[in-house]
């Protein structure tokens, strides 16, 4: 009955249908037959209302939210996957808690699952129980816990903070724009109301009962008009069959419309136009983001396998240096060197082991740096996979061979006045990844996601200003109502008479400084939101030149840092062979050592470098592709450039 109510556009056509359809209902039924009917209407609509549970409410909004966010995948980025907003309670972090027994402050610390229930908290089962996709990462409690970058991607997936609440972001979109698809749905109310009075004055007590129950129905239209519709009942007159010269039903039906200001679906619609947009930008945030976390968890893992192989260098470039102050002391106390020259080496010595104990403590720092990133505790007992980083130094060994096959085939020095020919950097050698300019930034134009949630801003502004424009004109509201009694002894609700209201209301636009200066706000917001596109833009376009900068940089540093390693490897022999010759001084060797340790420690940053370079280029034209686990899959350089061929 309400829904076939509530669809027609006009008071007159509201208030037809509901008279024919009232007066068959009364026609076919008996008083008693009434009064079931009204009863059983007002109290199963209370009592089924009333009976859901928390649960079942949380439940229903996961369900609504989860069907939006797919929906919404599927438009933004032509495809679903998973999102599941509740955090898994076996997560990495929580059993390294427990499992290596690391100290933590409270309850909290497990998380949701570990908290005490606080006094009249809702029965429910939250949160619930989730698996962890890491649940199966193998936790000892005196065995530090191996990572490979695989396995940092996932773990950072699940257990950064951070992640979680960029999902949650999503999530809460969705229920934001449930709440504006609500405002264009039937809204149901009911209702009811029980009065006792006693009156004391007279000689006797009089005690009167009032019960009255409502029910009612509320719809808003695309164009602006609110029709409403509502049905009361006295019910305790009504059971008793009270000598009141009415039984207390009451029908109101009330209808409203914007005629100016205010009408249109544009303007009626534009807050769930601006909800519908808004699940969309934080789709394509979380999705940039998931991008810019991948990249910074495999920088932070490379960062820190680079720390470790400068320990190692360092503890080698020590190792070295205790050898030489021994042999500098033997030969100083045999009088064959200066007492200077020893000195020299124990210096050197010293130097060398405040570089190694420095590098160690550095290491310390960017691993618990590194925890932090992917959501672990810092004191937690971790170690890094080194097979990631031997697969990058593969790279610089292969150049070091090169190296060496080019010396031991060199070609004769020219002459020293001969003239110099700068050979500037060229393609020669150049990776996958190191592609056209104009190719990688046009890549980067089209897949960037920030990129479209900013422009998808300016049409927003565009909107925005559409409104405050609307808000300038005079307002002119048609509204209409009616009510019909219980006139009848019988107690049916006679609708051949009523109280009908009609109203037009004008609203002169002479006071409108608040909607002027909202105008002209917006006005300004729509420029600022065109300078955003444009900043955004030569953004992007400066940092994929730099990347592809940094990759030639990278490339020819590589060849260097190669060819000193090869010319370092070989000063510290001939170094060695000539002061056991006694043809050079203790000095030399130890600069030939310094140079060694700072050539291999350049190497092995260039490799990295380069790598991370890749990566960062990928991310930042749009092309790198991270899926719900947090694993990425690099799309091949070939096939951007065969679609730009297109």
């Amino acid at each position: 009955m309400w829904r076939a109510t509530i669809e027609y556009p006009t008071t007159l056509g509201v208030l037809m249908k509901r008279n024919l359809l009232m007066q068959s209902v009364q026609d076919s039924i008996g008083w008693n037959g009434r009064v079931l009917l009204t009863f059983s209407l007002f109290y199963s609509v209370l009592v089924l209302g009333g009976c859901r549970t928390p649960k079942q409410y949380r439940e229903k909004a996961d369900e609504v939210a989860d069907k939006i966010i797919d929906q919404k995948q599927k438009e933004a980025l032509g495809h679903t996957e998973p999102l599941t907003v509740e955090r898994p309670s076996d997560i990495l972090r929580r059993r390294l808690l427990e499992e290596q027994g690391l100290p933590y402050s409270s309850p909290a610390s497990l998380g949701t699952d570990q908290l005490e229930p606080i006094p009249h908290w809702p029965k429910d089962d939250y949160p619930p129980t989730v698996q962890s996709p890491d649940a199966n990462v193998p936790v000892e409690p005196n065995k530090p816990l191996k990572l490979a970058l695989l396995d940092a991607l996932q773990v950072g997936a699940f257990n950064s903070s951070e992640y979680q609440s960029r999902k949650e972001d999503v999530f809460r979109s969705a229920l934001a724009l449930d709440l504006e698809r609500n405002n264009f749905r039937n809204i149901f109310t009911a209702g009811t109301d029980s009065r006792i009075a006693a009156n004391t004055i007279g000689d006797e007590t009089v005690t009167t009962t009032d019960n009255s129950a409502t029910a009612g129905v509320t719809r808003t239209l695309v164009n602006g008009m609110e029709l409403s519709t509502a049905l009361s009942v006295d019910l305790f007159n009504l059971l008793t069959q009270g000598g009141a010269s009415s039984l207390g039903l009451t029908a109101d039906t009330s209808v409203s419309m914007p005629l100016l200001r205010g009408a249109g679906r544009w303007i009626v619609t534009e807050p769930l136009t601006q909800a519908e947009r808004d699940v969309l930008y934080r789709i394509w945030d979380f999705e940039r983001f998931k991008h810019t976390f991948a990249v910074n968890v495999a920088s932070n893992y490379f960062g820190v396998l680079r720390q470790m192989d400068a320990v190692a260098n360092a503890a080698a470039n020590y190792g070295s240096a205790v050898k030489s102050a021994r042999w500098s002391r033997r030969r100083g106390d045999a009088g064959r060197i200066r007492e200077t020259e020893v000195d020299q080496a124990v210096q050197r010595e010293l130097t060398a082991r405040n570089g190694w104990i420095s590098a160690q403590e550095q290491l310390k720092g960017r691993l618990d740096a590194f925890k932090t990133t992917i959501g672990l505790p810092t004191d937690a007992y971790i170690e890094l996979d080194r097979g990631d980083l031997e697969q990058l130094q593969r790279r610089a060994e292969a150049s070091l061979q090169q190296m060496r096959a080019a010396a031991r085939g060199e070609a004769t020095v020219p002459p020293a006045d001969a003239d110099v020919v700068l050979v500037p950097s060229s393609q020669e050698g150049a990776g996958p990844w190191e592609l056209d300019e104009r190719l990688a930034v046009e890549t980067a134009l089209e897949n960037r996601l920030d990129l479209r949630v900013t422009n998808g801003g300016v049409y927003d502004a565009q909107r925005q200003v559409v409104v405050a424009a609307d808000a300038l004109r005079a307002g002119l509201t048609l509204g209409g109502s009616a009510s019909f009694f219980d006139n009848d002894d019988d107690g049916a609700l006679s609708f051949q008479g009523g109280q009908y209201a009609a109203l037009l209301s004008l609203d002169l636009p002479i006071e409108r400084t608040r909607e002027r200066n909202n105008y002209r706000n917006s006005l300004i917001d729509l420029e600022r939101a065109t300078r955003d596109v444009q900043n955004l833009e030569d953004d992007i376009k400066l940092a994929v030149r730099n990347e592809l900068r940094t990759l030639l940089e990278s490339r020819e540093s590589l060849k260097i840092q190669a060819q000193s390693v090869l010319v370092a490897e070989k000063r510290v022999k001939s170094s060695q062979l000539f002061l056991e010759a006694g043809r050079i001084q203790i000095r030399d060797l130890l600069d030939a050592q310094d140079s060694l340790l700072a050539a291999q420690n350049a190497l092995t940053r260039a490799v990295i470098d380069y790598r991370i370079a890749e990566l960062e280029l990928q991310r930042d034209m749009g092309t790198l592709e991270v899926n719900e686990k947090g694993l990425w899959r690099e799309v091949p350089p070939e096939e951007i450039s065969h679609d730009k061929a297109k």
